[in-house]
């Protein structure tokens, strides 16, 4: 028989306490993670006074004690592009070669802040683009924003960790919809933007997942790269509009230098819940960290020994439990896509973040809290078999 994969928390607590914080700072989330060559490890997060608010930013914090203790950075970013006010989220960095940071976010038009960001007549968001700058001090500062087009997709938005393989290429993720005043239907899709010159240039995209007959929608897509060139694992949120319901994780295996079509659609897992972040270990096996919104509420890792066809109950384990406080309207079936949208400003836990460690350790974050106070928050993890 085979032996289960013991994992065991070794120390938990906050990269940023939101407790006590001035206002625009107390709404924290959409968690990212990057570990540079030096050793030190950047946690990016999106703040504000709440979620998608007109003056959102980007935080930033590092620690150099593999994840123990954490200091933010004070670099302050620029929300204006091209002079037209705006709200930035996400905050993914990689390092495409020895001490040259680039740091991917999305920017929203807030030229009007009496708009909300989702529209709940037209069903699209504020208008936006995406971004991205250059460290060479380990985060301490940056460069001016530049902007990466994304000819013919609108609605666009990142969805996690930035790729990178051994040959220097990298891949922002990213997923695209309709905007806020298009009267179309919305056309979901997950994109890769990739850079095969270390984050110089970004010409090609790739289709990583979408329906064809946009009846289902791939969301929040996570990514981890794979051992070969250009190869990936991807995992993701999936939610089927005609039965109105979320969907079990889904998951592909699949590569930048191949075409995506119908033969190679995402399969489901038998992981329930929303997001969930992905991270292959050395020694091959597969973990996923994964936000589940049934009740109770729960972060929970999970891990795959065959390349993520299977993930055994047993090999899970739960590293947060939430008491869900904000007065939500959906669950997660018998679902109306507008409000499903007002509850995702209001869910008070999520947006798992997974980074390897020395000594078959992984770090975890995410954000959790309550109402109006929500914190980063992290936990490392011993992973090891256990006996036979």
């Amino acid at each position: 028989m085979t032996a289960p994969i013991v994992m065991e928390v070794e120390c938990r607590g906050l990269i940023f306490d939101a407790t006590n914080r001035p206002k625009n700072q107390q709404v924290n989330a959409f968690t990212s993670l990057c570990s540079l060559q030096s050793g030190t490890i950047l946690a990016g997060f999106h703040s504000g006074p709440s979620k998608h608010a007109p003056n959102s930013t980007i935080r930033l914090c590092r620690s150099q004690d593999e994840g123990r203790t954490w200091n933010e950075l004070p670099d302050t970013f620029v929300t204006k592009l091209d002079g037209v006010p705006g709200s930035l989220s996400s905050g993914d960095i990689v390092e495409p070669e020895p001490g040259k940071l680039v740091l991917f976010g999305s920017w929203f038009d807030r030229s009007d802040p009496s708009k909300p960001f989702f529209d709940p007549v037209s069903e699209g968001l504020l208008h936006c683009k995406q971004i991205w700058a250059v460290s060479t001090d380990e985060g301490q500062s940056w460069g001016p924003w530049n902007i990466l087009p994304t000819p013919g997709l609108t609605g666009c938005g990142s969805t996690g960790p930035v790729l990178a393989w051994a040959d220097g290429t990298i891949a922002h993720a990213f997923e695209s919809f309709k905007e806020f005043d298009d009267p179309n239907p919305g056309r979901h899709g997950a994109w890769l933007a990739i850079s095969r010159d270390r984050g110089r240039t970004f010409p090609e995209f790739h289709l990583v997942a979408q329906d064809p007959e946009h009846k289902v929608y791939y969301w929040d897509q996570r990514l981890c790269a794979g051992r070969a060139p250009g190869e990936y694992y991807a995992m993701f949120w999936t939610h089927d509009l005609a039965r109105k319901e979320d969907l079990h994780v889904h998951f592909r295996k699949g590569s930048i230098d191949e075409a995506t079509d119908h033969r190679s659609a995402p399969v489901a897992t038998t992981i329930p819940g929303q997001i969930a972040a992905p991270l292959l270990l050395e020694d091959g096996r597969l973990l996923a960290f994964v936000v589940d919104r049934n009740h109770p509420g729960t972060l929970k890792l999970w891990s795959s020994r065959d390349d993520g066809v299977t993930w055994p109950t047993q090999d899970s384990l739960v590293i947060h439990t939430h008491d869900e406080r904000a007065l939500l309207s959906q669950s997660t079936q018998d679902i109306d896509f507008k409000q499903y949208w007002e509850d995702m400003a209001k869910w008070t836990f999520g947006h798992p973040a997974i980074l390897p460690l020395r000594g078959e350790r992984v770090l975890l974050a995410y954000y959790a809290g309550v109402p109006g106070t929500l914190s980063i928050h992290f936990a490392c993890v011993k992973i090891a078999e256990g006996a036979h």
